[in-house]
């Protein structure tokens, strides 16, 4: 049971970095130095997607699943609802490949907002 809950929290927490990695630049927008833990984050997320890698938090979820002995996800509320979203049924390399190049885009599209603003800011006070 104890491997079971460990497992489940592994994959609750690789939800929240999966959220921070694609949605986290948005963050940036209000507290600018959060961009030093975004944009490593962001750099595996891509890493991981654009090389068909798999993430080691994978690893460890399954390591605790077979030491609880379980074969898979089924059975907790993390596992049946929080899963599926990790690990989309009939994801392609193709789709892979989408989703790490939609992300350092929509990042991309982030930073420059925040890079500009900066500069903005920057050149109305020189004005003054």
């Amino acid at each position: 049971m104890v491997f079971s809950l460990l497992a489940d929290l592994i994959v609750f927490l690789h939800a929240l970095f999966v959220i921070f990695v694609v949605a986290g630049g948005v963050a940036v927008l209000r507290w600018r130095r959060l961009a030093w833990l975004h944009l490593p984050a962001a750099v595996w997320g891509a890493y991981i997607e654009l090389s068909g890698g798999v993430c080691p938090l994978t690893h460890l979820e399954v390591y605790l699943r077979r030491l609880a002995g379980e074969a898979g996800y089924a059975g907790s509320f993390l596992g049946h609802y929080l899963v599926p979203l990790l690990y989309p049924a009939g994801l392609t390399r193709g789709g892979q490949i989408v989703l790490g190049v939609g992300v350092v885009l929509l990042n991309l599209v982030v930073y420059a907002v925040v890079l500009g603003r900066k500069r903005y800011r920057r050149g109305w006070r020189s004005r003054d």
